[in-house]
């Protein structure tokens, strides 16, 4: 399924539901960070999706990362939640969803890069290349928060 993102954009259709979603910020011992190329909108971010019925926000984080990238994860922190009404997505089944992502600092434990059905590439990025990735600017926000110093949570 497509999506498209509209941030800011008096364009953009209405909301007409909301879904929790994580994501995270995972960097190595390098300092390097944890980023794919999402299939459905051809756009670089951390990883991240939906929560699902029966898990916890910190298992949906381990769950999504090892499912889009191989890397094992233990969350540590968090980053922040994001809910700004004015970055809708909207899917090629008329679902328009209003952003609400809920952001962890997460280590990595283990397992190898590969990608999957939402990922068509998986890499670790040096900080400084990461201007040159085209990123949402949702994301990158999230990014711009977990690269901080300190460990206070950013909300909207």
């Amino acid at each position: 399924m497509s999506r498209t993102d509209y941030f800011h954009d008096p364009a953009a259709p209405s909301a007409n539901s909301i879904k929790i979603a994580v994501s995270a910020f995972v960097q190595d011992d390098q300092g390097r960070v944890l980023m794919i190329r999402r299939t459905d909108n051809d756009l670089y971010a951390i990883p991240g999706g939906g929560l699902e019925v029966g898990e916890t926000v910190t298992q949906a984080v381990e769950r999504e990362v090892r499912e889009e990238t191989g890397i094992i994860v233990h969350v540590r922190n968090l980053v922040g939640v994001f809910s700004n009404p004015e970055h809708v997505i909207a899917f090629d089944d008329g679902e328009v969803r209003q952003e609400f992502s809920i952001c962890f600092r997460a280590d990595p434990l283990g397992g190898d890069l590969r990608t999957s059905s939402e990922s068509k590439e998986v890499n670790w990025v040096e900080p400084h290349r990461l201007p040159e990735l085209s990123i949402h600017p949702s994301i990158r926000l999230r990014i711009e928060r977990a690269l901080e110093p300190g460990e206070q949570p950013y909300f909207t």
